[in-house]
């Protein structure tokens, strides 16, 4: 068994300006931890000195570089009860006096690190620099660990970037707000990354800013470990070296976190598509502008289909399609929602549908009848295996095929990944994307048709995908669109590629057991929660909604479908990494740095 030991999110509410209170107090909390047994220990964002600032004047009192006074003051706790930590605070770099909010890795032997804040929450401009450091990992004895601070983590790239360079714990200082935690982000980055995340939150309220609290410790599969929802305090985890450098999903004995990606197809990850007004971009040289805008009902069917019954799920179907409100222009159905789901290749042999062009007749008849586009997923045999496929057709005979990219667990023993990307299409309802079920665990592949201007991710989905997760209710009051009491769905994958893309996600999911239930739409930014209809997860059903790429009579866009706000304040001179390749490991052979050097090496 490899190395394990005990970790602590210090959740802590800093007093603006009262440095030196603050720091006699993390230093208190972080040595009773310690005492309880703790050897990696993360503090809250800006943790030293309060977080909203009005500008460089008002802050540079308590900024001091790294290595400094602070630092030397938790470096001498580190030496004595042997253990590290990461110190959220204000740094000024004593060479080019420029500011950064930083986080310093401390061990026994002093400072080992800086990271500095890359991805900008609104507050930083004020009076801090984006960060310039890159996205550093580091050995230690207790694993190599990479850091993230608050909205680094709205964006997937900086905990990939680390998880590529075979990190096993991100450590995450933050002053969350406007959702109660452990944020879903954070369960998204620790699932598809395979990696411990440490999130350390502070709570209370500043300047008319509520702070969430709700720090947790997160496990490589997304689950929860510990949480500690308000309060000034620390919460307790193990660490488990092994299961962080596993990155598998259930049911494989490969690191497919990493090695089943496909960076031949991310190629437009490192473009900065939305530094400009995305309505003249995407239309530059008279060459494919965005659909115009319009308001468009769409809806999500969620059901079990029969297995290898061909006949009888085409009849579900066009039951559901009649049963939908009348004018809906798109209708999207589950993985495999024509033909039963695999298990094996069995299985897959007796349900695949050997006549695509039949199929696809069908499926076309039933778009005419109803004056409705449809995506549907199906299994398809292939000469040399079989793909799990979906297919757009629409009432004017418009048919677009995709084969799911990103395959994954036991579906690996049986099926071939698709060969080209997901399409994207323009309709008159606007610019769709295509995605099938494990392609979500990617969350490149959804970035990449977001840059490509999709409004939308058509989404038939299947096995592999994470559980929804739900979380209890919160004693900090936050403020909307914060969910604050019980929420059954507080992690729901596709809400978290949804909000981080700025599109509408269409999720039509199978039903418990099979695929994860909560089928709906989501997106595009946490208030949509309000308009949310899922569909319960062990049942049939339907739910619909209106997808709206309307703008304001302005030349820029007003609608966050067409602005991708987001999209526009990504950093991705740091991102040319996402698209090399990672040469896969012999099976049940653990994925380190030094295999991974090694075969970019080869």
């Amino acid at each position: 068994m490899g190395l394990r030991y005990r970790a602590a999110a210090i959740q802590f509410e800093p007093e603006l300006g009262a440095k030196e209170q603050n720091v006699e107090r993390l230093l208190s909390l972080c040595t009773a931890a310690a005492r309880a047994g703790a050897r990696l220990l993360v503090t809250p964002e800006m943790a030293t000195t309060g977080y909203c600032w009005y500008d460089r004047r008002e802050i540079a009192p308590f900024v001091e570089p790294i290595p400094g006074p602070t630092t030397e003051r938790f470096a001498t706790l580190a030496r004595e009860h042997h253990c590290f930590i990461v110190l959220g605070l204000p740094e000024v770099d004593s060479r080019t006096g420029i500011f950064y909010n930083a986080a310093a890795l401390i061990g026994p032997s002093g400072v080992l690190g800086v990271y500095r804040k890359t991805h900008s929450f609104i507050s930083e401009p004020k009076w801090a620099k984006d960060g310039d450091l890159g996205f550093p990992v580091f050995s230690t004895e207790l694993g190599r660990l990479g850091i993230l601070i608050c909205m680094d983590a709205d964006y997937f790239e900086p905990a990939r970037l680390l998880a590529l360079q075979a990190a096993d714990v991100l450590c995450f200082p933050t002053n969350w707000l406007l959702e109660k935690g452990p944020g879903a982000t954070w369960i998204a980055r620790a699932f598809e990354n395979g990696c411990y995340l440490i999130a350390a939150d502070r709570y209370g309220c500043e300047r008319g800013v509520q702070f969430s609290g709700g720090s947790a410790i997160i496990e490589p599969d997304g689950t929860i470990q510990a949480r500690l929802d308000s309060g000034d305090g620390y919460l307790l985890g193990e660490i488990e070296l092994d299961r962080a450098r596993h990155k598998r999903f259930p049911g494989s004995l490969a690191p497919e976190k990493l090695t089943a990606r496909r960076p031949e197809f991310y190629d437009t990850l490192t473009l900065n598509a939305y530094l400009w007004n995305p309505l003249e971009f995407h239309g530059l040289y008279g060459h494919r502008p965005l659909p115009p805008g319009r308001a468009s009902l769409i809806a999500v069917a969620q059901f079990l289909p029969k297995p290898g019954d061909l006949a009888a799920n085409l009849a579900t179907i066009d039951r559901s399609l009649a049963a939908l409100p009348r004018g809906t222009r798109l209708a999207v159905f589950p993985e495999y929602a024509a033909t039963g789901v695999p298990h094996d290749a069995s299985e897959a042999t007796a349900f695949a549908a050997s006549d695509t062009a039949s199929l696809l007749r069908a499926l076309r008849r039933l778009a005419r009848r109803h004056r409705t586009a449809l995506v549907v997923g199906f299994l398809e045999a292939l000469p040399g295996g079989f793909a799990s496929s979906a297919a757009l057709v629409t009432p004017s005979g418009l048919t677009v095929t995709y084969r799911k990219t990103h395959v994954i667990g036991p579906e690996r023993s049986f099926l071939v990944p698709g060969d080209t990307p997901p399409p994207v299409i323009d309709l008159p309802l606007g610019r769709l994307g295509l995605l099938i079920g494990s392609d979500l665990c990617f969350p490149e592949i959804a970035r990449v048709l977001a840059l490509a201007g999709c409004d939308l991710l058509a989404v038939p989905a299947g096995p592999g995908i994470p559980p929804v997760q739900a979380l209890g209710p919160t004693s900090v009051p936050l403020p909307p669109p914060a969910v604050t009491g019980d929420d059954p769905t507080h992690f729901h994958l596709a809400r978290v590629r949804a909000c981080e893309n700025m599109t509408v996600v269409a999720y039509a999911a199978l039903p418990l057991p099979e695929g994860t239930g909560w089928s709906g739409l989501f997106g595009p930014v946490p208030e949509s929660r309000a308009s949310e209809r899922l569909v319960e997860p062990g049942q049939a059903g339907l739910s619909w909604g209106l997808l709206d790429t309307r703008n304001a009579a302005s030349r820029y866009p007003t609608n966050p479908l067409r602005a991708k706000d987001m999209l526009r304040m990504r950093q991705p001179y740091w991102y040319a990494p996402l698209q090399l390749p990672i040469a896969a490991p012999a099976e049940g052979v653990t994925l380190t740095a030094q295999t991974r050097d090694a075969a970019r090496e080869a």
